[in-house]
């Protein structure tokens, strides 16, 4: 995988931040129970995370991947969702998909969708394309990313974030350069099967998340979700109503977040 935003190197061992057992909280299999394996390290630094703890590639602990394998075996549970961080960032993510598949179990990769890793296994690639209310400064929501850099009519099978140009300062504004990729974002939906889960802080989040879509192009709106910014139980409570209306108007489906409405926002849960 080619590196423009972030870097990404190969070693026998990938961090881990942590790996635990719950339900799935999120998307068309909300409910479900899996192990998550959370992966360490993140290029973007979106104002609402929920785990900014595993934004640096150093937040865990090392394992070799047929540990981490190992790790998730101890649970009773065939279903697995490969977090972050951002983990299309990490070299080792397709071997540990590789190993996850040949162990049977039903993979996940939770995304941003701003980077591609060719011939990746993997049974849902659960994409959350990052609107400008993810971006930390106010002055600089609404601006609209940098176009795909020696993306456009190429033949290369990897793809990733657009570099940063000219840009210096903080990650803060490094954010907004990263945070979208259509060029990468085609190519997930195309090789992979797929849910475009969008968080949405207002009604005023969706022209935008209507023009991300149109400009993507040959999206199902049956894998379109509508989920509510929030990391507290009574913020999720406030705002579902909102989006559910939101969801009513378009035929777009709900995202629960059972995370937060069963354990209020507590870290592995």
């Amino acid at each position: 995988m080619a590196g423009y935003g972030f870097r990404t190197t190969r070693y026998e061992k990938m961090v881990i931040n942590e790996i635990f057992y719950s339900l799935q909280g999120e998307g068309f299999l909300a409910g479900v129970p899996s192990v998550f394996v959370r992966v360490a390290g993140c290029p973007l630094r979106c104002r609402w995370c929920d785990t900014k703890y595993a934004w640096e590639p150093t937040a865990g602990t090392e394992y070799r991947v047929r540990e981490v394998v190992g790790a998730v075996e101890r649970w009773p549970c065939r279903f697995v969702v490969v977090t972050g961080g951002e983990p299309m960032a990490n070299s080792e993510l397709p071997e540990l998909a590789q190993r996850l598949k040949a162990a049977g179990e039903h993979v996940t990769i939770e995304t941003a969708g701003i980077a591609y890793v060719p011939n990746l296994p993997c049974d849902l690639m659960s994409i959350s394309p990052k609107l400008s209310n993810s971006i930390p400064d106010p002055e600089d929501r609404g601006l609209a990313p940098t176009p795909a850099v020696g993306v456009g009519g190429t033949e290369d099978t990897s793809l990733a974030p657009t570099p940063a140009v000219g840009v210096r300062g903080t990650e803060d504004r490094k954010h907004k350069f990263l945070r979208l990729d259509i060029a990468v974002l085609r190519k997930l939906i195309h090789d992979h099967e797929y849910l475009l889960k969008f968080v949405v802080d207002s009604e005023d989040d969706l022209p935008e998340i209507e023009r991300t879509i149109e400009e993507i192009g040959d999206v199902d709106p049956e894998k379109v979700m509508l989920m509510p910014q929030a990391a507290t139980r009574d913020e999720l409570l406030r705002k579902a109503p909102m989006v559910a209306e939101l969801c009513k108007q378009t035929g777009f489906a709900f995202s629960q977040r059972l995370q937060i409405l069963l354990y209020d926002g507590q870290r592995a849960k």
